[in-house]
C-alpha cells in the first residue's frame, strides 16, 4: 500500500482524547456528535478514580477510626484493641471503584459517537498518533490528559517497582493481598504521609525514611514540624536520612541508609517508594508533534490550555504546575468550552485560568490542610503581611475534643486581604474553606469574621477567632 493508500485508511477523527481521567468529563453537551477517540494506555479513569485520591481516602477512614479509638481514653471511653479485616477493607475500596472504571469504560466503548483505544499513543506528526497497537489515527483537534506517573529513586535496588517482590509505589500498594508485618516508606510528602498513616494505623510497624528535616517540608514549617511530632508518635520516623542501596533476600528487602548518625539499615517485607510523580509529557515525543515540554516534563500551555501545537490543547498534571484533580477538573471545563467556541458551537469569548487560590489537602492524621504562601515564602518575596494563629484547642468545641495539636495559621497583607492559609487538626480540609472563598472572592478579614453569624460552639470558631486575631482587625 503505497503513503496516500495508507493516510486515506488511517482513521480520522474530530477530536481525540489522550487520557481518561478529568480528560473524560470534558465531553459536554457542546460537543455532542463529534466523533471522538479516546486513548487510554491504563486503567480506565485515571488516576484519581483508581489510584490516587479516593481509593488512598476509602482506606483512611477505617485508619482514622482505629486512630480515634485509640485515644478514645482521654474521654473516659475504652475499646478492645482492634480486629483488623484487610481483605474486607481492600475489597470494600476495590470492589466498588472497579466497578465505577469499567462502567465508564464500557459506557466510552459502546456510545456511537466515541471510540475507545486501550494503547499507548506518541506523537509522530503535526495531529498525527501512533498507538502502541500499531495503528495510526489523525485528527483535527487533539487534547493532551496524560496524568502523570510514579517515580522510581535513583538508588540501587529502588529504581524501578517490583510488586512480586514487594516493591511498590501507590499504584499497587493498596491492592496487596495481606498486610506485611513491617513496611518501610520512602518520602515525606502528601502520599507518603497518607500511606504511612493507614498502614501504621492498621497495624504495620511502619518505617518513613524521609531525607529532609520534617515531613511536609514544603508546608508553613510549624504546621510541617507539629505534623512530624504527631506522626513520630504513631510510627518510626527517620529525618535528614536517605537511602543508599537496597537489597531483597527471602521475601525481606534490607534498606541500607545514610543519615545525621552515620550508616545504618532497615528491613522490612515491603517497600513503598512514594516519592513523587512525573507529568507523562515525555512519553508523548511531543515534539514530533509540535508540543513544547518543560525540563520537568510538564506539557507548555497557554492561558487558554492551547499547547505550542495548532488544535492541540492540554490539562491535568501532564501540564498543571499543581497535580490536583479539582484542578484538572477546572481546566476540562476550560478545555470544553474553548473547543466549544473553536467549532463554532458556542459564543466566545475563550475562558482562560487566573490566579485564583489553589487549595490542596493531606489526609494524613491529623489532617493538613493549606493555600497560598508560607511565612518563609512571603519573606523571601519582600511581601508585607501580617500573621494570626489560632490554636485548636483554644476554642469550645477544641475542648470537647481535647485536642493538643491542631493550630490554624493565616497571614494576610496590612489591610486584611487573605493571602495563604495552613492548618493542621480535625477536619481540617473543610475548615480551610472559608478562608479559600474569602481569598478568592476579596473579602476582608474583618468582613468575613464580623459579617456573618458563626456557629457556637462549632470548628468553624477556629476560623473565626484567627480572622480575628490578625494584627489590625478590630474584634
Amino acid at each position: 500500500m503505497d503513503d496516500h493508500a495508507y493516510a486515506d485508511a488511517m482513521p480520522h477523527h474530530d477530536l481525540v482524547i489522550i487520557g481518561s481521567g478529568s480528560g473524560n468529563s470534558l465531553l459536554t453537551p457542546e460537543l455532542a456528535g463529534l466523533d471522538v477517540a479516546i486513548v487510554e494506555a491504563g486503567t480506565f479513569g485515571g488516576t484519581c478514580l483508581n489510584v490516587g485520591c479516593i481509593p488512598t481516602k476509602m482506606l483512611v477512614l477505617p485508619a482514622d477510626r482505629v486512630v480515634a479509638a485509640a485515644d478514645a481514653a482521654r474521654l473516659g471511653v475504652a475499646f478492645d484493641p482492634p480486629r483488623v479485616d484487610w481483605p474486607a477493607i481492600r475489597d470494600r475500596v476495590f470492589g466498588r471503584l472497579d466497578a465505577i472504571s469499567e462502567g465508564g469504560r464500557a459506557y466510552r466503548q459502546h456510545q456511537q459517537s466515541t471510540t475507545l483505544y486501550e494503547a499507548h499513543a506518541r506523537f509522530v506528526g503535526p495531529s498525527r498518533l501512533s498507538l502502541s497497537t500499531g495503528e495510526q489515527l489523525t485528527a483535527d483537534r487533539i487534547v493532551v490528559a496524560a496524568g502523570s506517573r510514579a517515580l522510581g529513586l535513583d538508588v540501587e535496588g529502588l529504581r524501578e517497582p517490583d510488586p512480586a517482590r514487594g516493591l511498590h509505589t501507590s499504584d499497587t500498594v493498596m491492592r496487596l493481598g495481606s498486610l506485611p508485618p513491617r513496611m518501610v516508606v520512602i518520602g515525606g510528602g502528601f502520599v507518603a504521609c497518607e500511606l504511612a498513616h493507614v498502614f501504621s494505623a492498621l497495624g504495620v510497624a511502619v518505617t518513613q525514611i524521609q531525607r529532609g528535616p520534617s515531613l511536609l517540608r514544603h508546608h508553613e514549617e510549624v504546621i510541617a514540624q507539629r505534623y512530624t511530632q504527631v506522626a513520630a508518635n504513631h510510627h518510626d520516623v527517620r529525618l535528614r536520612t536517605s537511602p543508599t542501596s537496597a537489597v531483597h533476600e527471602d521475601g525481606v528487602w534490607r534498606v541500607h541508609l545514610d543519615g545525621d548518625d552515620g550508616p545504618t539499615h532497615v528491613e522490612a517485607e515491603v517497600v513503598l517508594l512514594a516519592v513523587g510523580r512525573r507529568p507523562n509529557g515525555d512519553r508523548l515525543d511531543a515534539a514530533s508533534g509540535g508540543l513544547d515540554l518543560h525540563p520537568d516534563g510538564r506539557v507548555v500551555v497557554d492561558a487558554e490550555l492551547r499547547t505550542t501545537a495548532p488544535g492541540v490543547w492540554a490539562l491535568g498534571d501532564v501540564s498543571a504546575e499543581h497535580q490536583l484533580k479539582h484542578v484538572a477538573n477546572h481546566e476540562a471545563r476550560i478545555v470544553a468550552h474553548n473547543l466549544a467556541v473553536d467549532l463554532g458551537r458556542t459564543a466566545g469569548p475563550s475562558r482562560r485560568t487566573d490566579d485564583r487560590p489553589v487549595p490542596h489537602a493531606v489526609f494524613g492524621h491529623p489532617q493538613v490542610a493549606s493555600f497560598g504562601a508560607t511565612s518563609a515564602e512571603l519573606d523571601a518575596a519582600g511581601t508585607p503581611y501580617v500573621t494570626a494563629t489560632q490554636r485548636v484547642g483554644d476554642t469550645a468545641y477544641g475542648w470537647a475534643l481535647e485536642d493538643t495539636t491542631g493550630l490554624l495559621v493565616i497571614h494576610a497583607d496590612p489591610a486584611g486581604q487573605i493571602l495563604a492559609a495552613h492548618c493542621l487538626g480535625p477536619h481540617a480540609s473543610t475548615l480551610i474553606q472559608p478562608l479559600v472563598q474569602a481569598a478568592t472572592f476579596g473579602q476582608p478579614a474583618h468582613e468575613v469574621a464580623r459579617g456573618q453569624y458563626w456557629i457556637h460552639p462549632a470548628l468553624a470558631e477556629v476560623v473565626e477567632n484567627a480572622l480575628l486575631g490578625l494584627p489590625g482587625q478590630s474584634r
